[in-house]
């Protein structure tokens, strides 16, 4: 009964959305920027995700004048600039790997390491070969386009006077993304209207609203973290996955849409049902120059092309999200799930208070 319920709500919540194809599952595509009153009242309020044409971005010197495909620019502009780097064996950040010392899976964050712009180029374009045996990632998410990367921030708009004024604030942070064709991102979801403007390449997103949160199976995830245990002969970090002491876990979406064996993917069908026997995912791809409206509390999964450079670069504005009626519709559906880890948790002998705190905080991205 309970499942049928859920089902009905996920046909209820697409049927309200309206934006999809259902041959394509793609986004519904505007060729010029909205107007603030159509942006709010078509896709903020009914919470839709939609992609605005290169119109919205041609006047941008970093598009206009090809600015950020020019790598001598970039070694200019931010010469003598030091930049964090995220490095993953597999391009895989804040994703679900197995445990380093224990049966199961855990929440792995990357090792984050300080370098010069001009070599931080060179690595991202360097582990973008199958070969290499880690995988850069500039995507620091702390507002870095107006701290670390400052120099380059005068190429892009400071804000989208368009969203601006239909959220009524600036956005909290403007985060750069850089990476090459490995970097990929798990389900997530995010606390912020999102706009996010690819620059250069293509980035290529799965997405499912907030009310089919049951179908990614929210489970605890003990963290860990990579640390650069040496570099060998070559000059090349090793990495090795080390857990968090004291033991903390992490509430974290379970599966894995790409799975990569015939094997995996019969065991993911088998435990995750509800996400293999649900409606599929919306599909868009933001190629450069476009702009994705990625609704607060949608779940998105992000792979990337690169340019002819082997980069991807992208620029996102996260604008703080309205907690409103959404939002306690939302929350009353992981309170279900919620449930449901602590009817597990009983029969395991876990402790629920530790699940319930676990689960009510936000995801680390």
């Amino acid at each position: 009964m309970e499942e049928e319920s859920v089902r009905g709500l996920w046909t209820e919540a697409r049927e309200l959305i309206d934006s999809v194809s259902a041959d394509s599952g793609g986004v519904e595509r505007l060729e010029s920027p909205p107007s603030p009153l159509q942006f709010i009242r078509d896709y903020v309020s009914p919470n839709k995700p939609v992609i605005i044409s290169s119109a919205a971005t041609r006047h941008w010197p970093a598009i206009s004048r090809s600015l950020w495909s020019d790598d001598a620019y970039l070694r200019r502009a931010l010469s003598g600039c030091s930049v964090s780097v995220h490095l993953t064996p597999d391009g895989r950040a804040d994703a679900l790997v197995p445990s380093p010392s224990k049966s199961g899976l855990c929440f792995a964050s990357a090792f984050v390491q300080s370098m010069d712009f001009s070599e931080a180029m060179q690595l991202i374009e360097a582990t973008g070969e199958e070969s290499s045996p880690v995988v850069a990632y500039a995507q620091q998410q702390d507002d870095c386009l107006r701290g670390e990367y400052e120099a380059l921030a005068g190429d892009v708009d400071a804000h989208i006077p368009w969203a601006t004024e239909a959220l009524g604030c600036l956005p909290e942070a403007v985060n750069l993304w850089i990476g090459n064709a490995r970097s990929h991102t798990s389900y997530h979801k995010d606390h912020y209207e999102n706009i996010y403007a690819v620059i250069t390449g293509e980035k290529h997103f799965l997405l499912l609203p907030p009310t089919e949160v049951h179908r990614l199976y929210v489970r605890n995830y003990p963290a860990a973290h990579y640390i650069s245990s040496s570099k060998d002969n070559g000059g090349e970090v090793k990495l090795e996955l080390e857990l968090e002491e004291p033991e903390k876990m992490v509430p974290w979406c379970s599966v894995d849409p790409y799975p990569a064996s015939d094997e995996i993917i019969a065991e993911q069908s088998s435990s995750f049902p509800l996400y293999y026997n649900g409606p599929k995912p919306f599909q868009c791809t933001v190629r450069a120059g476009e702009i994705l409206y990625l609704p607060s509390m949608w779940f998105h999964h992000v792979t990337q092309s690169p340019d002819d450079n082997g980069r991807t670069i992208a620029v996102n504005y996260w604008y703080d999200m309205q907690f409103d009626m959404k939002y306690a519709y939302y929350s009353f559906l992981q309170s279900i799930n919620l449930y449901r880890l602590s009817s597990v948790a009983s029969t395991q002998g876990e402790d629920k208070n530790d699940i319930k705190q676990n689960c009510s905080n936000s995801n680390p991205d």
